[in-house]
């Protein structure tokens, strides 16, 4: 099959290494089955053809679409134009794309929809995610129990439904937790990744990051230890088993 283009956006090697390690084993994929590009280190390649891979996967990171200009730093601007600049042929050409956490609010952006701070921000633990009647038929949510706990950990979110998007899973904290484009183009708010260990090593990367008070990381991860979080990855695995076909 045609490898898939996996852009990661976290800027701290340990995260990133292991964000990709997870994409890898919950998608089950192999290193060779993939086109990994940090987007922190490499700047796309001016050749980049779509029609050379089955999909592309957004990561996440810490950076914000919402925040000023003058308040990214010089590789969060870097970052955010580099996967926006893709994102019109994506959309235009329905191609098959996965943006998680900071993709939902890339795609957003793109879409013209709100994606702010104002409200649904959810700290750093689980959320409760249900299915919507949208998501019925829908084929990433296969096999997804009706409602199910999921990783998030995000400052900001998609405000209002971007025009033409379905809503496909929702919850209490954050109604607009995964939504779709076409018939392709897939963004969740949650981690779909995420399991427990990989999100006690964000806790330690990302404790003075603004997400939640340093002094409560110990009682996170406990916390994220705790919770029985194993639905979301069949999202991944759907996604490279449709679109991963030769």
């Amino acid at each position: 099959m045609k490898p898939f283009l996996i852009l990661q956006l976290r800027p701290e090697t340990e995260a990133s290494d292991d964000e990709f390690a997870a994409i890898l084993s919950k998608g089950g994929l192999t290193p060779d089955q993939t086109h990994r590009i940090r987007l922190d280190q490499t700047a796309l390649p001016d050749n980049l053809s779509l029609d050379d891979y089955s999909g592309v996967i957004v990561g996440g990171g810490p950076g914000c679409v919402s925040d000023p200009e003058n308040k990214k730093t010089p590789v969060e601007a870097q970052i955010e134009a580099a996967v926006l600049s893709l994102m019109p042929e994506i959309t235009d050409r329905d191609f098959p794309f996965l943006g998680c956490c900071y993709g939902i609010g890339i795609l957003g952006h793109h879409l013209g929809a709100p994606v702010t701070k104002e409200r649904y921000s959810e700290e750093v633990g689980t959320s409760d995610c249900a299915l919507t009647h949208d998501a019925e038929d829908d084929p990433l949510c296969e096999g997804l129990p009706d409602a199910f706990q999921a990783f998030v950990g995000h400052k900001e979110a998609v405000q209002e439904l971007p025009e033409g998007c379905a809503h496909l899973i929702t919850s209490p904290t954050c109604p607009y937790q995964m939504i779709r484009l076409g018939r392709n183009v897939y963004a969740t708010q949650f981690h779909p990744e995420a399991d427990s260990d990989g999100f006690e090593v964000r806790i330690g990367i990302y404790k003075h990051r603004g997400y939640f008070p340093p002094e409560d990381a110990d009682k996170l991860v406990a916390m994220c230890r705790a919770a029985d979080v194993h639905a979301p990855e069949r999202i991944l695995r759907n996604f490279i088993k449709i679109y991963g076909q030769d």
